[in-house]
């Protein structure tokens, strides 16, 4: 992996929660990261090899919310929180994950899809959003991640598209695709898209 200069993330699922008001499950989302750590460091990877994560539930109360995320990530190994990033989603806006990330020191992953289900900050762009998640990326972390994806038509909102859409794809990249970013394209036919970016990319130069 590193001689082809790949990086890994992991992205665990809904069911780890974190910010759970029920012990039973954060203490559940502190074992399933702690295996999502240990796998990573067996694999021998530095902390810029990352476990996104996002803050889960509790977004109608958030201090409380916040409490209990941050009770639960400390009694996470320090080999794993230091890989922890936070993402935004429909329920957790960018504002609201910044709140919490700059906190704990965790850097976020803005996610333009989620964001439109759930704006903040109306007054910036798509640019201004990723320049101000990457301000919480530091020495270390790795390269800033950015997540891609649209609504796939006739499911329900923030369901992810099939493949990618290459015109909100060329949009997305006419904004941020001078910045230095690893993009993770949240699609469910997966490589195809990438080879499909790949030669949209290639045309563009």
């Amino acid at each position: 992996m590193r001689r082809a200069g790949m990086r890994i993330s992991t992205h665990p699922g809904q069911y780890t929660v974190l910010s759970s008001t029920r012990p039973r499950v954060s203490s559940a989302a502190v074992a399933e990261l702690s295996y999502h750590g240990r796998l990573l460091g067996a694999f021998g990877l530095d902390r810029s090899h990352r476990i996104i994560l996002h803050v889960g539930s509790g977004a109608a109360e958030p201090a409380g919310a916040y409490e209990r995320f941050a009770a639960a990530f400390e009694r996470l190994p320090a080999a794993t929180a230091e890989r922890l990033v936070l993402e935004n989603d429909e329920r957790w806006p960018l504002e609201s994950v910044l709140r919490l990330a700059e906190r704990l020191r965790l850097p976020v992953v803005f996610d333009v899809f989620h964001h439109q289900l759930a704006p903040s900050f109306s007054s910036l762009g798509v640019r201004e959003l990723v320049l101000r998640a990457g301000e919480t990326w530091r020495h270390g972390d790795g390269r800033q991640e950015v997540h891609f994806s649209t609504q796939e038509p006739g499911k329900r909102p923030g369901a992810h598209a099939e493949t990618i859409d290459l015109l909100a794809f060329e949009r997305f990249i006419d904004d941020v695709g001078d910045l230095p970013l690893d993009c993770v394209l949240e699609v469910k036919d997966k490589e195809r898209s990438v080879l499909r970016v790949q030669e949209l990319l290639r045309r563009r130069g």
